[in-house]
């Protein structure tokens, strides 16, 4: 198996913390961190973890040894401090995920998992981004990733992304529900070997538009992307209320949730399954997962981090991209 490259995030968030949490076991798939060694060192002796820190070497496996890291050394601008975030390291942060996208292109890497990192920070430094999913998927030259959360078998997958509440209608359009639903459909099947999945899609109103009397999305849009998704032979049904669908006995009736926007489909993943729930990017070209967390800037340097869903973000990484195509 190929390593896992995977991105420290922030250095002033817990991206860091859990990087050097994860090395502290044996593990059983090739890992190489992207980092700044001498901020991951420092990190380690700050958590009063043993770490030894190795330097990649593309010709060499990477370590497997509790207690040991190998990491791609990628250098910050300026000291890291734990919790209190540097606008000139933003750079460095982003060169991290570009460097563990292209080892992924050119089969250096089989698969990538990203850490958090600070969407303001970024921005403040004068590059638009708007998330992890974005930013990678322009990399792949992909018009369209689809966000997937994985908990166990609970999967919901979102029609918008990072957008404030009142954009959210004006972005869902007809053509573009299809093209997501298209995109779900291709990445069950593909990724998690489903053969032939079943989608619930989310309405965008309270009771799903409440027959036009709380909104006319589901009647307008909505209704009518789902009708030529199954002339494309999806298996969608919907719209549903939000507040039913994810009931436990409707959710086992399907394969994957489509939520319109993003609080609309989180809260519910994390509180099922939150420390173990993970970020899948659909339509990309490489496998990618990620934390479902944040950077957690006030938890950073303290240990009491939880590796919990890095490390289900690696077991599932490792799992994608060791399937046949």
């Amino acid at each position: 198996m190929l390593p896992i490259a995977l991105t420290s995030g922030e250095s002033a968030g817990i991206g860091p913390d859990l990087c050097i949490a994860l090395a502290q076991q044996a593990r059983d798939y090739p890992l190489v961190c992207l980092g700044d060694q001498a901020m991951l060192r420092a990190r380690a002796e700050r958590l009063s973890l043993p770490c030894q820190i190795s330097d990649y070497k593309p010709d060499q496996p990477p370590t497997r040894a509790a207690g040991e890291l190998t990491v791609l050394h990628q250098p910050l601008a300026a000291p890291a401090v734990p919790g209190h975030v540097e606008m000139r390291n933003a750079p460095a942060v982003l060169k991290l995920i570009d460097r563990a996208v292209l080892g992924c292109q050119r089969q250096e890497f089989s698969a990538m998992v990203t850490a958090p990192v600070h969407k303001s920070v970024i921005n403040d430094a004068g590059v638009p981004f708007t998330g992890h999913t974005e930013y990678i998927a322009g990399l792949c030259g992909v018009p369209l990733p689809v966000m997937l959360l994985v908990s166990g078998r609970l999967r919901i997958a979102l029609a918008t992304t990072h957008l404030p509440l009142r954009a959210v209608a004006d972005a869902i359009s007809h053509d573009g529900l299809l093209a997501v639903l298209r995109v779900l459909d291709a990445g069950l099947q593909q990724l998690f070997k489903v053969p032939r999945p079943r989608i619930a899609v989310c309405g965008l109103n309270p009771h799903a538009g409440e027959s036009g009397h709380l909104g006319t999305e589901e009647q307008r849009i909505i209704k009518p992307a789902l009708n030529s998704a199954r002339d494309f032979g999806l298996d969608v049904r919907g719209p549903y209320p939000a507040d039913t669908v994810f009931v436990p006995r409707n959710l086992d009736m399907y394969d994957a949730v489509l939520a319109m926007y993003h609080d609309q489909g989180l809260p519910v993943l994390k509180h099922a399954g939150f420390g173990a729930a993970v970020n899948v990017t659909l339509g990309l070209p490489i496998v990618r997962t990620s934390v479902d967390h944040g950077t957690a800037l006030d938890l950073a340097g303290t240990g009491r981090a939880d590796a919990g869903s890095l490390q289900a973000a690696i077991r599932l990484a490792a799992s994608l991209s060791a399937q046949p195509s």
